[in-house]
């Protein structure tokens, strides 16, 4: 059963090899593709250097991760040590944080690149509409101060006229010195309101123009096409928005009401007194001092709500950057994690098919560990075994055979040599004679004279000197 399920998985890993290696060869592709449209956006030249350049960059990375992933399939899955499998993981880690630094964020800058680069637009029409209200509430925060400058302008405006009217300040009535310094209150207010409303209607006329900005960003925004000249467009909207902000920042009327409230406390000049009898005069100047006190208070009051509208702090001004898609991308990462996910997937995906076939090779190893040799054999194995002893065995007793002469051969062999040494022996006729039976004779044995044949063997023996002469 385990000796089925080992062979089961490497008849797998043999089916499988194939399509591993074109699955390999397709997300290098891709990588390699993804990576060319990135590096595309962030290079700088001729559209030529540029297309050439991204080019080789996206072939390197494709060879690259083709040749990384390969190896760690070839060699990772087969090796069982505990320090060479930290190794190579501590390779594969290493092989990975490459692969990423040099193409997933080019992958990603491919996938999510514009959506990033309106991103980035669409955060920076937020900002700019927050710091137009900021600036336009800074710039009408003066505003506030209208209804207490109204309401100190008519006192004085009212005081004056019933003075004059009845003379319910000093006791006479008509226009004395304490009218003159009323009305003189009152035309200060007046002034220093007129101020407010003229400031308000420009505050207002600049933030208009601030809000049309604004629609005409968000427009090129929301308009479909290529981001590159729609991005430039917004630029120059950027500047324009900028420049009105600068402008109600300048619109404040604030310190100018800083300056008008001391100069009403310390620039407050009374009239001399024009009553006839000295009992008027007296009322005249307890009048006097009445509204100095009144127009101090009113000074203090202003000048504290001034430095309230001074301490606000004032918009800073915002320039706009144009970002690259690789750039936008890295910038608001967070807002595309799915597009990062895709992007490192593709470069890391292999090293799944990695651990499976370090898991299978394992699970292999373990079937295999446990059992005998006798149970790892299988009917194929155990067959081809005998097939292949059956031809070894017929070979020896072949060489065996052709190793043992037979009768006639030892004969034949011991003629042979007999003759050969008769004939370096003996010289001369004798030798001659000797030689001539010699071949004779083995004439005779070659023809195959049975007789002769069983004779020779029969008297034949090794270890007998042979005889000279005939």
């Amino acid at each position: 059963m385990a000796l089925g399920a080992s062979h089961r998985l490497t008849d797998g890993i043999a089916a499988v090899e194939t399509m591993t290696r074109f699955a390999l060869a397709v997300l290098a592709l891709a990588s390699g593709v993804y990576t060319y449209l990135g590096a595309r956006t962030i290079l700088d030249g001729s559209p030529t250097a540029v297309f050439f350049a991204a080019i080789i960059y996206s072939v390197s990375v494709s060879v690259g991760i083709y040749a990384f992933w390969s190896y760690m399939m070839r060699f990772y899955p087969h090796v069982t040590s505990r320090t060479g499998r930290t190794g190579l993981l501590f390779v594969m880690a290493a092989g990975c944080a490459m692969i990423m630094a040099m193409s997933s964020w080019l992958n990603a800058a491919a996938l999510a690149g514009s959506a990033a680069v309106e991103r980035h637009l669409a955060r920076s029409v937020e900002d700019y509409s927050a710091d137009l209200d900021r600036a336009h509430q800074n710039a009408l925060a003066a505003q506030s101060l209208l209804p207490d400058i109204q309401r100190a302008s008519e006192r004085f405006s009212q005081l004056a006229a019933v003075e004059r009217q009845s003379g319910s300040l000093t006791g006479t009535t008509g226009s004395g010195s304490v009218v003159q310094l009323l009305t003189q209150m009152s035309a200060q207010m007046k002034s220093l309101e007129g101020n407010i409303n003229a400031s308000r209607e420009q505050v207002t006329e600049l933030v208009e123009q601030g809000q049309k900005r604004l629609e005409t960003m968000r427009t090129i925004l929301s308009t479909p096409g290529a981001i590159e000249p729609r991005a430039d467009q917004f630029s120059s909207e950027a500047v324009a928005l900028t420049n009105i902000m600068t402008q109600l920042s300048q619109m404040s009327v604030a310190p100018s009401i800083r300056r008008a409230a001391d100069d009403l406390s310390l620039g407050f000049i009374a009239p001399v007194p024009d009553g006839a009898a000295p009992d008027l005069v007296n009322r005249q100047n307890q009048v006097m001092e009445t509204v100095k006190t009144s127009v101090a208070a009113q000074s203090k009051a202003l000048a504290k709500a001034a430095d309230e509208i001074l301490e606000r702090p004032p918009v800073a001004e915002r320039r706009f950057v144009p970002m690259s898609s690789a750039e936008a991308v890295l910038q608001y990462a967070y807002d595309f994690i799915p597009a990062w996910a895709g992007a490192i997937s593709i470069d890391l995906l292999p090293g799944v098919m990695v651990f499976i076939l370090a898991i299978v090779h394992g699970s292999i190893r373990r079937q295999e560990e446990g059992m005998s040799f006798a149970e790892r054999l299988t009917v194929a194995e155990l067959m081809e075994t005998l097939s292949l002893q059956k031809a070894i065995s017929e070979r020896s007793a072949e060489a065996k055979t052709g190793a043992q002469p037979n009768a006639e051969e030892v004969a034949l062999a011991a003629a042979e040599e007999r003759a050969q040494r008769e004939h370096d022996a003996d010289d001369g006729a004798e030798n001659r004679d000797e030689a001539h039976f010699s071949r004779a004779d083995h004439h005779r044995t070659a023809d195959g004279d049975d007789t002769h044949h069983a004779t020779n063997v029969a008297s034949f023996d090794p270890a007998k000197t042979p005889r000279k002469g005939p």
